[in-house]
């Protein structure tokens, strides 16, 4: 039963590369760390299936013990994209510096995964009442791909989930939904000097864009959740393009926008919504206009305040259950049927960002939060 040290294990996640990413050339498999993990959980007890998604891509499921409910301790294997020229250190090397262990995942967050294991240890022998789990997920950062699967499948079928996500150790019971929307005009192209020649896209956009602010306005005085930081649902217009010339009639233009809506909001009603509002503008202006999502998005979430996993959560740290207006993969589980709570080391700040790391300081203090967890719910 002996496997590596913490340090150990870390280093070993950080030096396997499995960026996800949208861009074909970058993305890369996330199998090997799946494996790996399965070469230490195996040995310790676990049983181990890993869960073919789709090519090169997988998740794992480790249990531990069995019967009805169980905690899920999850974690999802893929890091985005890095800037090679921003990094002080290599992104695929852990190093120790300042206090801190840097490396590309060290906080979002393959630095979980050895945490919930060393949590793990003083219960392999122990006679659970409930099992324990140690998922591990693929696509996070890109599609979801991961935690879609597990809806399908129906699995796991566990009472409570904690996703450990970099929350500086706060728990975290409700966050906004991210959606990623493109509108595309179609006009018709021609010279400049007698616009009655074609039907100006850009135009039509700017009448688009005044609907999408009118609407988010509308969104903001209607809803309000002053658990978060930003309480009301956002609109933000990300990019722009139309056009080629000065002297031509813009023939085609495209807008990309993110919505972050709040718990209790659907996302197919705010997107029926926009196109209701956007109909009309297309007879007027004389031109095409097509709405659709770049991705399915992602639900908010929000799990009661009075769960039991909240409540020995905010036990364990000692910190009020908060919101955040990140995206996570807590919905899916909320679809499965759990409870689920975002919780890690870490601070969102450093996510995505050159020199992303951990605090060595919140090493033993997670460890101590996630065998607290098991105690209670898995004993």
């Amino acid at each position: 039963m002996n496997t590596p040290s913490l340090q150990a294990m870390l280093a070993s996640l950080i030096a396997l590369p499995s960026v996800s990413c949208t861009n074909a050339r970058q993305d890369r498999s996330n199998r090997a760390v799946v494996e790996q993990l399965a070469g230490w959980l195996e040995p310790l007890g676990f049983r181990c299936e890993i869960m073919e998604v789709a090519p090169r891509k997988a998740n794992l499921i480790a249990t531990l013990g069995s019967g009805p409910g169980g905690l899920v301790l999850a974690g999802h294997t893929d890091t985005v994209p890095y800037d090679a020229g921003g990094w002080r250190f290599d992104p695929f090397e852990l190093t120790e510096a300042e206090g801190r262990w840097y490396g590309l995942g060290t906080a979002d967050m393959k630095g979980f995964f050895p945490l919930a294991i060393e949590a793990a240890r003083p219960f392999l022998s122990a006679p659970l009442k409930a099992p324990l789990i140690i998922l591990a997920t693929c696509d996070e950062e890109t599609s979801m791909a991961g935690a879609k699967a597990l809806v399908a499948a129906g699995r796991p079928k566990a009472r409570y989930a904690v996703i450990g996500e970099p929350t500086s150790l706060k728990p975290i019971r409700l966050h906004k939904g991210v959606m990623m929307e493109r509108i595309f005009i179609q006009g018709h192209s021609g010279h400049s000097s007698d616009p009655g020649l074609g039907h100006n896209a850009m135009e039509a956009m700017h009448a688009v864009i005044s609907e999408l602010l009118g609407f988010r306005g509308e969104l903001q005085a209607r809803y309000r959740n002053a658990a978060f930081t930003v309480p009301v649902p956002t609109l933000n217009l990300g990019c722009i393009h139309g056009g080629d010339n000065p002297n031509r009639i813009c023939a085609s233009c495209e807008l990309q926008y993110d919505l972050r809506p709040l718990p209790g909001m659907s996302m197919e009603e705010l997107r029926a919504a926009i196109r209701e509002r956007l109909n009309p503008l297309a007879p007027q202006f004389g031109v095409r206009i097509d709405c659709e999502p770049l991705f399915s998005g992602v639900a908010a979430m929000e799990t009661p305040a009075e769960s039991l996993l909240v409540k020995a959560a905010e036990r364990l740290t000692g910190h009020t259950a908060g919101a955040v207006a990140f995206g996570t993969e807590a919905p899916y589980f909320r679809e499965l049927g759990m409870d689920a709570l975002v919780l890690g080391p870490g601070h969102i700040e450093q996510a995505h960002q050159p020199d992303e790391y951990v605090e060595l300081a919140n090493l033993n203090p997670t460890i101590a939060i996630l065998r607290g967890l098991i105690q209670e719910f898995c004993l």
